[in-house]
């Protein structure tokens, strides 16, 4: 009896350790391998990946029958039974054509359906990202419908969304596997300079508009979500390498490199990691737009000149006022003023430049992006519950146009982020740290330049006193001011000269403006956030409940902010809660969100979100939505505490405690000297910028009338959070074989952020009639650029169309349009720049097919823009139409695990440019290989 008891035992034993072993393939349609497609056993947290061939292996303790889904994305989930132990199986998935049932998370922090998210979403997925047509996939995006790239420089692209676009785009976030990627000096990302490498991308989502209510306060104009792969789902070694050409008018042709590589390994289901590593390193668009910047008509030949793409010519004096100085100074060598006095009535009251210096001699144009990240993954109980930590560093070279036109040379940015998480709740916390590395300022670069080898003083000095003695000689005025410069000219540093090059040296070395260009920088940015769904404890609805809170810490040592004293540090919170329900058989889809946003700095704000949709058709095949959505935005860190000069101006931040930060020494004019008694210099802070200033505009118009009543006082407002109210309408839906997707939005915004000119006299209070005149008459004053509000009413609108099917036998066609508009009274606000920067109409179509041939694909991808008007504290113009056709075709050799891809973007070569000030777009030849990756 004792043995037959052990006996069952040890049969019972055995079955209990009995393991069933399923194998088999992934297929699509076409019968080609799905790889990477997920295999798990239904009910639980089990299952593998399958390889670059489509195979898995499953081994379970699961005793059949049980059931098994299989999965990937871009196509139609499939369940399949297990009858029996060692059963093959071969998988069959459909492509998701109408691209109704891919799956995003972004639009309510929730997995759902795209067809049933709540608000406008758009999604980029490996499919995507392997058929681009693009160079790569970040450039792919801008086929996305109702999305604008603004090109920089080659590796520097700004991405937006519904309008107010500019490379310093604070009103848009980038998200990089939930780190906000923004550089903490500037505010904004640099594209995907630093960004993820091609290999590692599983998926990316757009959502544009207003996005606060679950996002926080910079989620305003849209958000951009990177997401990379996970190494316990996608393991093994993947590469990427691509060769090409870059071609432009200006740089010439030029190769590049773009290479990139994945290594992922899971060591048990509690442990895995994962490695990436890009570099690029090619040749910019070169800038070489030479039209007076001001749009008087000027050239080079004009004596006031300051050319686009021109440094240095910035510097401007008139030519009257430096006579009168000069008719007071005395020369020490004689004792005898400079100039007789009375001289100065042979002078014109004209002003003169001094001769600047082209862009291509202030930088080399390297462009290049060095960049890594790891991660460590830690499932302590193999389930959904998971531990990581992910370290991203990146170094790179571009060029960025702000305020001025900057070379960012070795830039690096790092971030370290460690995060616990399971389906329903997630506690992250993060650092972002950058430093400018070697990069400066090519405006300054110019100016100091000249300053090297001939002070403003003695330049202007000499200008005038030549202007003088040519003039009583005979000389008429055009001969007197060619010999004038000729004379302040003399010893001028020619490009390509030892000398040229020493002062270049010391220019972008030198962190101090008066006589370098180098900025510094060592910002940080702490971030932490957390959220939890009940879904799993409550049944009546989906309910989610979560927080954030952030602190920036400046530190430019002046060379950016008024941060001299040492580093400017403040902090922000914000908490939220989310409720959604189904109801009518799952067809109405209701959704609730509430924010509370609060920044040290300023009141707390509420931001609410309301939307429905309803599924309505037999088949569910079409959505309608509706939302109610409300956003806020707080100031950037420049828009507090910048105290920069760029020349003409002076930038200086609208937070309260930053305008007595910035303190200055001025030279006073001899006229007010000798009859008005004031000093030789005077100190001012930047206080004077909003309580003591008149608009800019309104000085010119007094310079041209003459009358005091002209003037208009400006007292800029100190910056506080701006607002907007956003109405949404959509469709999506499948009728016939098309997908159709629409869209519209109104935006109502309040208390506007923006920049105003003004400009500050160094004596008297503007509205005076009487000392504040004189010192405008003088020259006595100093221009600001203010970061403020409007009171004025500024609102847009737009709508979206896109359509996508399949032709010919399986040919992709998809056509998508987006209308942008404005609704600002300029007329009635002549001084207000709204920064809309958006084309009204754009047009993108693309066709193709992933199996032309066996094992060959192709896709081409077309767009237009309408032409639009750029503003910017660069400088102003027209944006005019264009037109871009990307294409290429790929190879994929399956006994290689490779795929090979010949393509080029704009590929007719037409020249482009996105914003006013930059170089124009040329065209990118290459060739790449893909090894083991999709």
């Amino acid at each position: 009896m004792r043995k037959l008891i052990l006996f069952s035992f040890l049969i019972f034993g055995v079955l209990g350790y009995s393991q069933t072993t399923i194998k088999g393939k992934v297929v699509d349609q076409n019968g080609q391998p799905v790889s990477s497609a997920n295999v798990v056993i239904v009910g639980k947290a089990e299952g593998v990946v399958a390889d670059f061939d489509g195979l898995f292996t499953l081994t379970t303790s699961e005793v059949p029958p049980f059931k098994l889904k299989v999965s990937s994305i871009g196509y139609s989930s499939v369940t399949v039974d297990v009858i029996k132990n060692n059963q093959t199986l071969t998988v069959t998935l459909n492509e998701e054509a109408e691209q109704l049932g891919e799956i995003v998370i972004s639009a309510s922090r929730t997995p759902e359906r795209i067809f049933e998210s709540p608000v406008s979403v758009e999604r980029f997925g490996l499919k995507d990202i392997k058929n681009t047509a693009s160079s790569d996939f970040y450039d792919g995006l801008e086929n996305l419908k109702g999305v604008d790239i603004n090109t920089n420089s080659l590796t520097f692209k700004s991405i937006n969304t519904r309008g107010f676009a500019t490379f310093a785009n604070t009103r848009f976030m980038q998200m990089v596997d939930q780190m906000d990627n923004a550089a903490p000096a500037l505010n904004f990302p640099l594209g995907n300079l630093l960004g993820m490498t091609e290999t590692d991308v599983l998926s990316v989502e757009l959502l544009p508009g207003a996005a606060s209510a679950l996002y926080g306060a910079n989620a305003f104009n849209g958000i951009l979500f990177m997401r990379s792969k996970n190494p316990f789902d996608f393991q093994g070694i993947s590469a990427y390498i691509k060769r090409g050409v870059t071609s432009q008018e200006v740089s010439g042709d030029n190769t590049y490199t773009d290479f990139g590589i994945r290594a992922a390994y899971k060591f048990s289901d509690k442990f895995a990691g994962k490695v990436n590593f890009g570099y690029l390193n090619g040749t910019d668009w070169g800038a070489d737009n030479e039209t007076d910047k001001l749009f008087r008509g000027f050239t080079r030949d004009d004596l006031d000149y300051d050319g686009v793409n021109v440094y240095g010519d910035e510097v401007s004096q008139n030519m009257f006022s430096v006579a009168q100085i000069l008719t007071k100074t005395i020369d020490p060598e004689t004792g005898q003023t400079i100039l007789p006095a009375g001289a100065e009535a042979l002078v014109p009251s004209v002003n003169v430049s001094r001769t600047g210096y082209n862009e291509k001699y202030l930088t080399d144009y390297n462009a290049e992006s060095i960049k890594a990240d790891w991660g460590l993954y830690y499932r302590p109980w193999e389930n959904d519950f998971e531990i990581s930590y992910v370290g991203k560093v990146g170094s790179g070279s571009t060029i960025y146009q702000g305020a001025n036109r900057y070379a960012i040379d070795d830039f690096f940015l790092q971030q370290h982020k460690i995060e616990i998480k399971n389906d329903n709740f997630f506690l992250r916390g993060y650092m972002t740290e950058d430093k400018a590395g070697d990069s400066y300022d090519m405006v300054f670069t110019g100016i100091n330049i000249n300053r090297a080898w001939k002070s403003d003083q003695q330049w202007f000095g000499e200008y005038v006193g030549t202007y003088v003695l040519s003039t009583l000689g005979g000389a008429t005025s055009d001969q007197a001011h060619a010999a004038a410069r000729a004379q302040a000219e003399s010893g001028r540093y020619l490009p390509g000269t030892p000398e040229f090059q020493a002062a270049y040296e010391r220019s972008i070395n030198d962190p101090d403006l008066s006589s370098g260009s180098k900025f510094q920088d060592n910002s940080k940015i702490y971030h932490a956030d957390a959220n939890y769904n009940f879904s799993e404890v409550i049944d009546f609805a989906d309910i989610q409940v979560g927080g954030s809170t952030r602190t920036y810490e400046l530190n430019s040592s002046g060379t950016i902010y008024t941060d001299n004293d040492g580093p400017i540090r403040y902090s922000e919170f914000g908490v939220y809660t989310q409720i959604q329900k189904k109801l009518l058989e799952d067809r109405l889809k209701l959704t609730g969100s509430l924010r509370y946003d609060k920044s040290e700095l300023f009141d707390g704000f509420f931001s609410p979100r309301l939307a429905a949709g309803y599924t309505l058709g037999e088949n569910k095949n079409h959505n309608l939505r509706a939302s109610f959505q409300t956003g806020f935005r707080n100031p950037t860190t420049q828009d507090l505490y910048i105290g920069l000069d760029v020349g003409r101006a002076i930038l200086i931040g609208g937070a309260k405690d930053n305008l007595e930060r910035d303190v200055r020494t001025y030279g006073v004019s001899q006229e007010a000297q000798d009859n008005l008694g004031q000093p030789a210099t005077i100190e001012k802070s930047g206080d004077g910028a909003y309580n003591n200033s008149y608009l800019a505009s309104s000085l010119q118009a007094f310079g041209a009338s003459g009358n005091p009543a002209d003037l208009k006082v400006a007292n800029s407002n100190l910056a506080k959070p701006e607002q907007v109210t956003s109405f949404e309408l959509g469709y999506r839906g499948k009728v016939s074989d098309v997908v159709i997707d629409l869209s519209g939005y109104y935006n109502i915004y309040k208390d506007f952020l923006s920049n105003e000119t003004v400009v500050s006299t160094y004596y008297g209070e503007a509205g005076d009639n009487s000392l504040s005149v004189l010192a405008l008459a003088n020259g006595d004053y100093q221009a600001y650029q203010t970061y403020t509000n409007s009171e004025a009413n500024v609102n847009s609108y737009g709508a979206t169309l896109g359509l996508d099917t399949k032709i010919l036998g399986g040919f992709d066609l998809g056509a998508n349009y987006t209308y942008s508009k404005l609704d600002f009274d300029q007329e009635a606000n002549p001084d207000f720049r709204t920064n809309f920067n958006t084309p009204e109409h754009k047009f993108k179509a693309n066709f193709g097919k992933t199996d032309l041939f066996e094992n060959i694909g192709f896709n081409i991808a077309y767009r237009w823009s309408d032409s639009y008007f750029w503003e910017a504290s660069f400088g102003d113009g027209q944006v005019p139409s264009f037109s871009v056709l990307d294409a290429q075709v790929n190879f994929t050799v399956p006994s290689l695990k490779s795929n090979f891809k010949v393509g080029a973007s704009n590929l007719l070569g037409d020249e482009y440019f996105t914003a006013f000030g930059t170089g124009y777009v040329g065209s990118q030849y290459y060739v790449s290989w893909t090894i083991n990756n999709l």
